[in-house]
C-alpha cells in the first residue's frame, strides 16, 4: 500500500507478475475440487468423529501440489497438537517432498497431547537441502527415536556419534626371533562406526529408542535385522476393508460424470472470484475514504 500510495506502481507491477507465475501453476481443475470440498474436517483426532486422512503428491508436479499439501499440514499441526484429543499419529515419507511448517515444534510438543511423528527420509542432506540448516538441526535433534537403514558420508557419521561410544579393550601382540609380548588396552571408540553403517545390507537396521519414566529400556541402540512375517502380512492385507466413496460422479442413468462435474466446480470458483472482486471494487468505490485508491475508470 505505501508503494501504491508513492507512486511505485511499476515496482508493485513486477512484484505481482512474479506472484503470478508460481500461483498460475496451481490452476488445476483437479486441485480446486480437492480444496473447495468440506466432506470432513481436519482434526482428525477429534473423539467425536476420528478419521484417517492419507494425502499423496504427484512426483511431476511435485513443487506444485507440494504448496498445497504444506497448507494442510500446517492446518493440521494446529488442530490436533491439542489437549483432551485421541492418540494419533502423523506419518510422512519422503519428507523433502513437501514443506511442514511448525514440524520442529510439533516434535517438540506433540508427545504430551499423545500424537506421535514419523518422518521418512533418504538422507539428512536431504533435510539440509529442503529445510534450511537451522530447521534440519533441530528436527535431527529433537527426534527420539530412530531407525536407519544404510546411509554413507556425514549421515552416517552423525548417526554414529549419536549412538556414542563405549569402552572397548583391544590386544596387540608383537612376536621377534627371542620371544612373544602380549599387551592389553582399553579405548572408547564408537558403538556402531559410521563404516558399519554405510555397508549395512538389506534388512539390516540400526537405530535408537528412547523410553519413559516409568517403561524402562535397558537397551536402547541396536543394530539387528527387521524379520518380515510374510504370512502376517499377506493375512493382514487380505483383511483391508474397501475406502468409502465420499463422492460418487455416477448420475441416475449410471453415466459416470466426474470431469463434468470437475470442470462445473473450476468455473463456479472463477465466476464466484470474478464476484467478489466486483464487490470489493464497488465497495471501495462507495467509500470516500477508499475511493481515491482506484484508478479512473475502474
Amino acid at each position: 500500500m505505501d508503494a501504491w500510495l508513492g507512486g511505485a506502481a511499476d515496482q508493485l507491477m513486477g512484484q505481482i507478475a512474479s506472484a503470478k507465475i508460481p500461483l498460475s501453476r496451481m490452476i488445476s481443475p483437479q486441485l480446486y475440487w480437492v480444496m473447495s470440498g468440506d466432506e470432513f474436517t481436519l482434526d482428525i483426532n477429534n473423539p467425536d468423529a476420528p478419521k484417517v486422512l492419507v494425502v499423496g503428491n504427484n512426483p511431476d508436479r511435485q513443487n506444485i501440489y507440494g504448496a498445497a499439501l504444506g497448507l494442510y499440514n500446517s492446518r493440521i499441526v494446529k488442530l490436533i497438537n491439542k489437549k483432551g484429543q485421541l492418540k494419533s499419529s502423523v506419518v510422512i515419507d519422503e519428507l523433502p517432498t513437501i514443506y511442514f511448517k511448525g514440524l520442529d515444534n510439533l516434535i517438540a510438543t506433540a508427545r504430551s497431547n499423545k500424537v506421535a511423528v514419523l518422518l521418512g527420509f533418504q538422507d539428512f542432506s536431504q533435510l539440509t537441502r529442503d529445510y534450511g540448516d537451522k530447521e534440519a538441526k533441530v528436527v535431527m535433534n529433537t527426534v527420539g527415536n530412530i531407525f536407519s537403514g544404510q546411509v554413507v558420508g556425514e549421515t552416517a557419521k552423525t548417526l554414529s556419534d549419536r549412538f556414542g561410544k563405549v569402552l572397548q579393550k583391544r590386544q596387540s601382540m608383537t612376536i621377534n626371533r627371542n620371544d612373544k609380548s602380549t599387551s592389553i588396552s582399553t579405548q572408547m571408540d564408537s558403538l556402531i562406526p559410521p563404516s558399519k553403517i554405510s555397508n549395512l545390507t538389506q534388512g539390516m537396521f540400526v537405530g535408537a529408542i528412547a523410553d519413559n519414566f516409568d517403561e524402562r529400556i535397558e537397551q536402547k541402540i541396536f543394530h539387528c535385522e527387521i524379520v518380515v512375517d510374510n504370512a502376517k502380512v499377506a493375512a493382514e492385507t487380505k483383511a483391508y476393508q474397501s475406502i468409502p466413496v465420499i463422492t460418487d460422479f455416477t448420475d441416475e442413468n449410471g453415466v459416470n460424470r466426474m470431469k463434468d462435474m470437475i470442470k462445473e466446480n473450476y468455473d463456479r470458483i472463477k465466476e464466484e472470484t470474478k464476484q467478489i472482486v466486483a464487490e470489493e471494487l464497488q465497495r471501495i468505490k462507495d467509500d470516500p475514504a477508499l475511493a481515491h485508491l482506484l484508478q479512473q475508470g475502474e
